[in-house]
């Protein structure tokens, strides 16, 4: 299995397997299936997509794999756009994905005879975030927010959005297109229009490329999942947002499970391949597994988990599926 790709969140890695190492799968001390048969499995298990919940997969791949030596989990991240590509063809078992699956996708794994279902295991909040060097922002309104990041926006510079703040060029940082990050934040802030471009804007599928940038340049400021925040809080300052209803709210545990953190709380999903599930043995019991740990492996990144219940109803349906004719 690669490196663990995220060196910022390698901690938080070491911390996820320590706990799920003790909780494990129901019956995988050696080597046996997560179903509780008795039965081992073994084979490849293909998983692309989000860079968001990537730090998740990794940690539920690596710990699967300890249990099941005779599997070969692998997890990419080419971001869930990437990851629908592949998925859309048939090419991979799972597809990690930070928005739901689009029309115009669905319509591709259809005419290809792919089955793709929804899988969510956990809850995000976006952290719009900037430097700890940064001593003006604290908070911004949706309208601000859209100042800042749009195109068609005038604003170049911090005073243009507050007479108050720095006569500073503003350096945006945002995931890259191919990002479900990138697509929701466009959806619920910008409203499908542009993002800016250019010089002072930086792009990447690599979160940890936005983190470093973000966190060296007092005027820079962007956006990515709340693990990532949580994982450099001694370098970011994540800024309240103020949806029109005046007042602020950080993303926390707390207002992205309840909603409060309106509009960029968000849910986090893995998409299974139907197929998959009624043909291959080990990618069925990883998909149980995942259901089984993921709200842990969560909680332990600096997401939110589900409801134990949310779990389990899925758990059912990925059974159902893979008995389906």
């Amino acid at each position: 299995m690669k490196r663990f790709k995220q060196a910022a969140l390698l901690s938080a890695f070491i911390v996820i397997i320590g706990m799920l190492a003790a909780c494990g799968s129901d019956d995988s001390a050696n080597g046996e299936s997560s179903s509780g048969e008795g039965s081992t499995v073994s084979g490849p298990i293909t998983i692309d997509g989000s860079s968001t919940v990537f730090p998740i997969m990794e940690a539920l791949t690596y710990q699967y794999q300890k249990e099941h030596p005779e599997t070969s989990p692998t997890v990419n991240s080419s971001g869930t756009g990437g990851g629908f590509k592949k998925a859309t063809r048939g090419e991979i078992d799972l597809s990690n994905a930070s928005r739901e699956i689009k029309p115009e996708e669905k319509a591709i794994a259809e005419e290809n005879g792919v089955r793709l279902e929804p899988l969510e295991i956990a809850k995000d909040g976006i952290s719009v975030v900037v430097s700890q060097q940064n001593d003006f922002v604290k908070n911004l309104t949706v309208e601000q927010l859209r100042q800042i990041f749009l195109e068609s926006s005038d604003a170049k510079k911090w005073s243009d959005i507050n007479p108050e703040w720095p006569d500073k060029t503003i350096k945006i940082f945002s995931p890259g297109h191919d990002s479900g990050t990138f697509d929701y934040f466009n959806e619920v802030i910008l409203e499908e229009k542009p993002l800016k471009e250019g010089e002072n804007t930086t792009l990447s599928e690599d979160d940890n490329v936005l983190v470093r940038g973000i966190a060296n340049d007092p005027y820079a400021i962007g956006f990515f999942g709340y693990a990532y925040y949580a994982e450099n809080k001694d370098k970011l300052k994540v800024l309240g947002i103020d949806n029109g209803e005046g007042e602020p709210v950080k993303p926390t545990n707390e207002t992205i499970q309840s909603g409060k953190y309106t509009p960029l709380s968000r849910p986090l999903y893995t998409y299974v391949n139907v197929e998959s599930l009624k043909t291959k043995p080990q990618v069925l019991d990883f998909v149980k597994f995942t259901l089984k740990n993921a709200g842990e492996a969560a909680k332990q990144v600096g997401y939110v988990a589900l409801p134990e219940e949310r779990y389990q109803e899925q758990l059912e349906q990925v059974k159902k599926w893979a008995s389906e004719e």
